[in-house]
């Protein structure tokens, strides 16, 4: 069974960093795209970032420039760096990975159990 179990949440200022972690555990040949989602009260969940397994990353137009996704292979785990962080940033976070249960086997996805992110003076 695979866990994905997340990190680093909490409130902060507006203009202040938080640095969220994910790391999955459990029986699995490898893990390829990492992604971090959010959903705000009232709406739908959204694509912050996701990162390949080659390193290739992509945001959305709302936190680029602000956020930095990077993964540790060796740790089966994914960072999100926010800086910059604005009110409109509240939000539950959560990553998503897509994990290849067998050799030569199809990614399926995984869901952490989510972070609150509250920015808020």
């Amino acid at each position: 069974q695979v866990q994905l179990v997340e990190s680093g949440g909490g409130l902060v200022q507006p203009g202040g960093a938080l640095r969220l972690s994910c790391a999955a555990s459990g029986s699995f040949f490898g893990i390829a795209v990492m992604g971090w989602y959010r959903q705000a009260p009232g709406k739908q969940r959204e694509l912050v970032a996701g990162i390949t397994s080659g390193g290739s990353t992509n945001y959305a137009d709302s936190v680029k420039g602000r956020f930095t996704i990077s993964r540790d292979n060796s740790k089966y785990t994914v960072y999100l760096q926010m800086n910059s962080l604005k009110p409109e940033d509240t939000a539950v976070y959560y990553c998503k990975f897509g994990v290849v249960l067998t050799f030569r086997g199809v990614p399926y996805d995984y869901w952490g159990q989510g972070t609150q992110v509250t920015v808020s003076s």
